[in-house]
């Protein structure tokens, strides 16, 4: 378990919470409760809702759609933020890789620290604007590979050479 410092320190870390001041912070970090989790039980589960974020304070988490990994996260790295505002089921399910322990945030109390710190909305905002930006690049990189792969031609469409484009052989002197 992490001491109030300790707490602080790994709050003050995280992208989305960076620049702001530390009696913030700390009145962030108080409210939050931290969670331990056993390798392979889930954090939060795809389709079920949602209504809280999480920090990882140690440990890795594995971040999947059904067997599809997505991308893992380890220390001062968040996840589950999409929930906190649009209010859709969870778009994909957190296991942990090993043993580890996060931080929750929920909406009620993220809704509070903004009313009290209304730059906080702001930076969220550039880190999702961040997130989706890099979502696009992705999308980008996947349909030019589709492209080109589209473009390649199968094996029934490579030119063949017909028996009437063929060379007579000739004798050898």
């Amino acid at each position: 378990m992490l001491n109030n410092f300790e707490r602080l320190l790994l709050i003050r870390g995280v992208s989305i919470f960076r620049e702001l001041r530390d009696d913030f912070l700390i009145r962030l970090s108080a409210v939050m409760e931290e969670k331990q989790y056993t390798p392979k039980q889930a954090i939060i589960q795809q389709g079920e809702d949602g209504n809280s974020m999480f920090i990882v304070a140690q440990g890795r988490v594995r971040i999947h759609a059904g067997s599809q990994e997505l991308i893992q996260f380890g220390r001062g790295d968040f996840f589950g933020e999409m929930s906190l505002f649009d209010r859709e089921p969870r778009s994909a399910t957190a296991t942990p890789i090993e043993a580890c322990s996060c931080l929750e945030l929920t909406q009620q109390q993220l809704y509070e620290a903004i009313q009290e710190t209304p730059e906080i909305a702001f930076k969220l905002i550039g880190v999702l604007s961040g997130r989706i930006r890099d979502l696009n690049e992705e999308l980008r990189h996947f349909k030019q590979e589709i492209d080109r792969i589209q473009r390649t031609p199968t094996f029934d469409e490579l030119p063949t050479v017909s028996s009437a484009q063929k060379k007579p052989q000739g004798k050898r002197a």
